[in-house]
């Protein structure tokens, strides 16, 4: 699929409109937002429409999703900075573009409708194509490269925790029997073990039963998980006050992950019996969200990928130490992976 063709896709991002609605307020003035999921670009361009004289740096892993989003987003001129990292590096891309701070973070975790669509990409398991996986096509390993050299343990790990698959034990020794005779390459022959693997009144129950077995390889090929656990402090770190990080996930790690982070930051750490709070203890967030939100049934009816949706958001509402002390801030020195 061409460029052009996926640009002209009208493809609405899950929970839009209130997305927006949260970033608002944080960008009214001409803030920056820093999109780390930028994917087609539809949040950012929403962003860009609905809030004059926002800015937005739009990280993607992705080089062909950057390649869409450009010329998206191309009208909008020098509003739009788009930068070639992983969200885990979103304090040295702000540093990189020369700022000590931005008004906005937002993610919108998981495999994109773009990249399930591209059939040599191999996160599809709809019809035999390439084990690849990768976010980033440039580097790192594949998920044929996980099939054929991780441990059966390894396999049964990240099947039951990235897949929550019931019968992780007894398709990771498959997977290992399989590859002894014949390498996995593409996902034909892996969907046709998972088939024979998973009994049929499991099959019959919770959707195709290659989803959560591509999922978990997914997650792990592109260390998800990781990069997350390191991004969500480190967005929080990048916001001055008023600033906002909004999460969308999909995944039940992902929003638990997020939870701890937000409930940590937003934490009163005094003990329950201190009669004031002294300013000094105030907690340097609030939540703006009770709990996680979903998606209301007439957008899960539009859009099914809508029904796992959970949405989470904080504000930042006490100012760092010294919003100057990003040691990774360095004005002189742009990033070299940005891209306009």
């Amino acid at each position: 699929m061409g460029v052009e063709a996926v640009t002209n896709q009208k493809h609405v991002p899950v929970m839009l409109d209130r997305i927006v609605d949260l970033l608002a307020p944080a960008l009214a003035e001409g803030g920056v937002l820093v999109d780390c999921t930028t994917g087609h670009g539809g949040h950012t361009e929403a962003v860009l429409e609905r809030i004059p004289g926002s800015r937005v740096i739009g990280i993607d892993r992705d080089t062909y999703a950057l390649g869409i989003a450009g010329e998206r987003l191309a009208r909008f001129g020098d509003r739009w900075t788009g930068v070639h990292a992983v969200y885990d590096e979103i304090l040295d891309v702000v540093a990189g573009q020369g700022l000590d701070e931005v008004q906005a973070v937002l993610f919108d975790l998981g495999v994109s409708s773009m990249q399930l669509d591209q059939r040599e990409r191999g996160f599809a398991y709809a019809e035999d194509a390439p084990l690849d996986m990768r976010m980033d096509a440039t580097r790192g390993q594949t998920a044929a490269d996980v099939l054929n050299n991780y441990s059966a343990g390894d396999l049964t790990r990240i099947l039951r925790d990235y897949g929550e698959e019931k019968f992780a034990k007894k398709i990771a020794y498959a997977i290992v029997k399989r590859r002894e005779k014949v390498p996995f390459t593409t996902s034909g022959p892996l969907v046709e073990l998972l088939y024979a693997e998973i009994p049929a009144p499991a099959r019959r129950t919770g959707g195709h039963p290659a989803k959560r077995t591509f999922q978990a390889l997914r997650m792990e090929v592109n260390d998800e998980l990781g990069a997350l656990r390191q991004a969500l402090p480190d967005s929080l770190e990048a916001v001055g006050v008023g600033g906002r990080v909004v999460v969308e996930s999909y995944h039940s790690l992902e929003d638990r992950l997020t939870k701890r982070a937000f409930t940590e930051a937003t934490k009163l750490d005094v003990p329950p019996d201190m009669p004031f709070v002294p300013p000094e203890a105030e907690p340097a967030f609030r939540l703006l969200t009770r709990g996680a939100e979903q998606a209301n049934e007439a957008e899960i009816e539009e859009n099914p990928r809508a029904a796992s949706v959970r949405l989470r958001a904080v504000e930042r509402t006490k100012r760092r130490n010294n919003p100057r002390d990003n040691p990774r801030a360095n004005p002189a020195k742009p990033n070299p992976g940005a891209t306009r």
